[in-house]
């Protein structure tokens, strides 16, 4: 069951959030676009990227360059719409995104929000994409958002622990593990 999506009162951490969105099934990519990017302002964000591709499928290379980038952006959201036809390569171009999308964020330490969805039927990418009620895009912005802010909290949390690390307590001994031997 869908639950509704609502505005939620997050401020921006700040940075820069960048958006890349397929202009393939522009109707429902668009729908979400507008929806992230208004969450997004909602919350105070003052920069937003938006690069656009031509398919889902370009959506991960774009992606690996913007978290290339000095400075990185905050996130990364990630908006595609693909619709499953009478063969399996919408399935595969998904896959093939998921898996990009992971590494990247792995690799640069950067939240990549993946919105990429797979339909296999017109209305279930209406009710997902265009709805006020239940807009993916929105949720991608709240989600963006959430990650930016818990990235900058860990960042800052292990700054403060090297500034507070004596010299003296680093190069401290440890005491040697027992083994069964000893």
């Amino acid at each position: 069951m869908l639950k509704s999506v609502r505005t939620i009162g997050a401020r921006s951490p700040g940075g820069c959030f960048a958006i890349v969105a397929s202009r393939y099934n522009a109707k429902y990519v668009d729908a979400m676009l507008r929806a992230a990017k208004s969450e997004l302002k909602h919350a105070g964000v003052k920069s937003i990227k938006v690069v656009r591709v031509p398919g889902a499928f370009e959506i991960p290379v774009v992606a690996a360059l913007l978290s290339a980038l000095d400075p990185q952006p905050s996130a990364i959201l990630c908006l595609g719409v693909i619709f499953q036809g009478q063969t399996s390569h919408a399935q595969h171009i998904g896959w093939g995104v998921t898996h990009a999308l992971a590494q990247i964020q792995i690799q640069h330490q950067l939240p990549v929000i993946h919105a990429v969805f797979v339909f296999e039927k017109a209305e279930h990418a209406k009710v997902r994409c265009l709805g006020r009620k239940h807009n993916r895009g929105r949720e991608a912005a709240q989600t963006a958002l959430a990650m930016a802010r818990v990235m900058k909290d860990l960042t800052q949390l292990a700054d403060s622990t090297r500034r507070t690390k004596s010299p003296l307590r680093s190069t401290a001994r440890r005491p040697a593990l027992r083994t069964r031997a000893n």
